[in-house]
């Protein structure tokens, strides 16, 4: 990404209830995500993480309910005037709970699935399932049975089917609720690998803040339906004393580094991980 790339996906003074709901999951947001970045969603439980993602995706307004002011433009296209399918050619989005997004029993059907459905070709079909596959390196799983994959191969499934279908964006929630930290980090590889080879934008809504830190260029941090920080991703993380006060935890070797900063040490680049802490101290201690 460069900083001459074009917004992507632009939120514009978005407010959102729910139906039945006492206070908006939205309340005024403004964000811009330009092609080609990565960017992270934080916050805490009910700070609208989710129906952030369901705005841009355009969930809502077609499918959820409520008062919807403002607009969102994905690809150039207002949500509010394009249909589901159009814009699903844009963003494609792998939900939180994975067994509930998945509509077949094998792993070949689950991305024949939606190659159909999308009216791809017969002749385009093979050859995109087979680049889908070896994109996030299952090629091997796929004449097996989705009950027999763990959860990190399900979640690599997801993303393989989504992936078939070309989109530009690739939106997900919370995609390593359910997963081990080695998992979870394959998956933040693989999406970085993503971004970075292949072009897609990627938003992710997530709660492991050191994988955001490590992997995410760009960082969103909601609370109470409104975005409290956005930037890049060690700007952000910065605030520490802010962020942890809205119920944001901040990774331990980003407090460390902001506590020799305190201190008068010469922190040039904040620490998002033990190696980059490592290499801090060691030269301090020089």
């Amino acid at each position: 990404m460069t900083a001459e790339s074009k917004p992507i996906i632009d939120v514009q003074n978005v407010s959102f209830t729910y139906d039945g709901a006492s206070r908006p999951a939205l309340s005024s947001v403004g964000l811009t995500v330009r092609e080609g970045d990565f960017l992270g969603i934080i916050g805490p439980s009910g700070a609208g993480k989710s129906t952030l993602i369901y705005s841009m995706n355009g969930i809502i307004p077609h499918y959820c309910k409520g008062d919807f002011f403002g607009s969102v433009l994905l690809g150039g296209n207002d949500t509010f005037e394009t249909s589901l399918t159009d814009l699903s050619r844009i963003a494609a989005t792998v939900f939180q709970d994975i067994d509930a997004q998945m509509v077949a029993s094998m792993v070949e059907d689950e991305i024949l699935f939606g190659l159909e459905n999308f009216g791809v070709s017969r002749a385009e079909i093979e050859p995109r399932m087979a680049e889908a596959l070896e994109s996030v390196g299952i090629s091997d799983l796929r004449h097996r049975a989705i009950s027999s994959l763990s959860g990190g191969q399900k979640q690599k499934v997801a993303v393989a089917a989504v992936l078939a279908l070309k989109p530009r964006v690739l939106l997900l929630d919370e995609p390593t609720g359910a997963l081990d930290p080695a998992s979870s980090r394959q998956i933040f590889e693989l999406l970085r690998e993503l971004n970075e080879s292949c072009g897609i934008t990627v938003v992710v809504v997530e709660q492991k803040i050191g994988l955001l830190a490590e992997f995410t260029r760009h960082l969103a941090v909601l609370s109470d339906g409104a975005v409290r920080y956005c930037g890049e991703t060690r700007s952000v993380l910065r605030n520490a004393a802010e962020l942890l006060a809205i119920g944001v935890n901040v990774p331990r070797v980003t407090t460390l580094s902001l506590l020799l900063h305190e201190e008068g040490y010469a922190v040039d680049r904040f620490a998002v991980n033990v190696e980059e802490a490592k290499s801090l101290i060691e030269g301090i201690v020089a």
